[in-house]
């Protein structure tokens, strides 16, 4: 059975099996230590039951007012631990810090407009299509984002999930 812990600095040396996969995002060192170094508690290692890292959960608390809000920069879990529901429980933790411990008003994330298997997995976990993100992914061919949205229970009218009526851009997000 897979647990959850606290991320350490050293499994920044032991999750390449989790991060060397073409659907995981790769950061720089001084990313991770960032978020490891201002919200710990967002940044959760899944543990398979012979020590290695399965997956992870990369986050941060951000925004103003009925903007405060949990994000998640990043879930992966690696290929050997697909489909048993780690990214679900990871993205339960993430919420439920975002709600319990930073009292936000919602999660969001940014997700390719073309991965529809990942879309199709946050929709079953209960987020919104909020906008899209003209060119939000740079590189040799830009592609759109979805920013993608839960209301936690702050948000009693739901307000922070009322999907947009138009595209923005980049430079148009709030943070």
């Amino acid at each position: 059975m897979t647990s959850t812990r606290p991320f350490h600095m050293n499994d920044l040396f032991s999750f390449n099996n989790v991060n060397l996969d073409v659907l995981t995002e790769t950061f720089n060192m001084s990313f991770y230590l960032q978020y490891m170094s201002r919200w710990p508690e967002l940044f959760t290692a899944a543990v398979a039951p012979d020590g290695s890292i399965s997956g992870y959960m990369l986050g941060k608390s951000e925004g103003i007012g009925e903007l405060w809000h949990g994000h998640v920069s990043a879930v992966t879990v690696a290929p050997l631990y697909r489909r048993l529901g780690l990214a679900k429980m990871l993205m339960e933790d993430l919420e439920s810090t975002s709600a319990n411990v930073y009292n936000a008003y919602f999660v969001d994330l940014f997700v390719r407009a073309s991965n529809r298997l990942a879309i199709s997995m946050y929709e079953q976990f209960g987020y919104i299509q909020y906008r899209r993100v003209l060119g939000y992914y740079s590189g040799d061919d830009p592609e759109d984002a979805l920013d993608m949205r839960k209301a936690l229970p702050r948000d009693k009218n739901k307000q922070s999930v009322i999907p947009l009526d138009k595209p923005v851009l980049p430079e148009d997000l709030e943070w």
